[in-house]
């Protein structure tokens, strides 16, 4: 492995949403969510990513305070009743603060800052921030099978383009005071890519690692290994996500965020995610 690159472990989703891809509507009771994240905790799962926004291609927005109405009690129970950390998925700095107050110690941030003030938020905190690689935000994007136009990629080198990308947002991320050993870098797989490139960062993702910062990876049940392995209902998807995941450590990847915890703690031997 690279440097930076110890497997750290498995955060497992719990999506307080009408509309993500997998399981939307399933969790929209707080209480429900709470009982999933003790359950994804007793599985194996290292911290838990709590959002309230879905970020799948053509999801529709979710105001500031609705977010927060789905994620803060989420997050408190989850506190209350389990010793993992919280991340909390959201690109809104308002969003994040109130996840904060509620016991959140991570930031999962998929618009690396560009819809928020979230480094700064982080860096005030001391808490941890995932920084992720996307084109556009959810409107503007298609699902990695669908494209119509491939998006374009300098020389098209898809991993260069987006490890030279993330680092320009680490510096920035650091410039402003986020601690380095709390940084976490996620390339982006679902997010702006055809499926060819999608696996191609996946191929390539230890020039990612070698950038010295703990990778994040979330391939789990997206629709490039769906349409990779002809599987086209999202929760029978789990197994070759395993097989992808076990790949992806092999190459330094440090935190794999999937949906079958139980799953991928098997395949991966567990581990303990370090608070960032």
């Amino acid at each position: 492995m690279g440097p930076g690159a110890r497997f750290l472990g498995v955060m497992g989703i719990v999506n307080v949403t009408p509309d993500s891809f997998s399981d939307g509507g399933r969790w929209m009771d707080s209480q429900q969510a709470i009982g999933h994240a003790v359950r994804l905790a007793s599985d194996g799962a290292s911290c838990v990513d709590v959002g309230g926004e879905s970020t799948r291609p053509g999801a529709a927005r979710v105001g500031d305070a609705e977010q927060i109405d789905r994620v803060a009690p989420v997050i408190e129970g989850i506190v209350r009743r389990c010793g993992v950390p919280v991340s909390v998925d959201t690109t809104r700095t308002v969003v994040a603060a109130a996840a904060i107050q509620a016991g959140a110690s991570i930031i999962n941030d998929v618009a690396a800052g560009d819809e928020g003030e979230t480094m700064e938020l982080a860096a005030r905190h001391h808490c941890g921030l995932v920084l992720m690689h996307r084109l556009a935000p959810p409107g503007a994007d298609s699902r990695s099978d669908r494209y119509v136009h491939p998006p374009g990629y300098k020389d098209g080198d898809v991993v260069g383009d987006v490890a030279e990308w993330l680092e320009e947002r680490a510096r920035r991320a650091l410039g402003l005071g986020v601690q380095r050993e709390r940084l976490w870098l996620d390339p982006g797989f679902g997010f702006g890519k055809t499926v060819e490139q999608n696996f191609a960062l996946l191929d390539g993702i230890a020039r990612i690692v070698a950038l010295g910062f703990p990778v994040l990876l979330s391939v789990s049940r997206k629709s490039s290994v769906g349409a990779r392995y002809d599987i086209p209902d999202p929760q029978a998807r789990d197994e070759p996500s395993i097989a992808l995941a076990v790949s992806a450590v092999a190459q330094g990847v440090a935190v794999i965020r999937a949906h079958d915890v139980a799953g991928h703690v098997r395949a991966l031997a567990g581990g303990a995610v370090a608070r960032p």
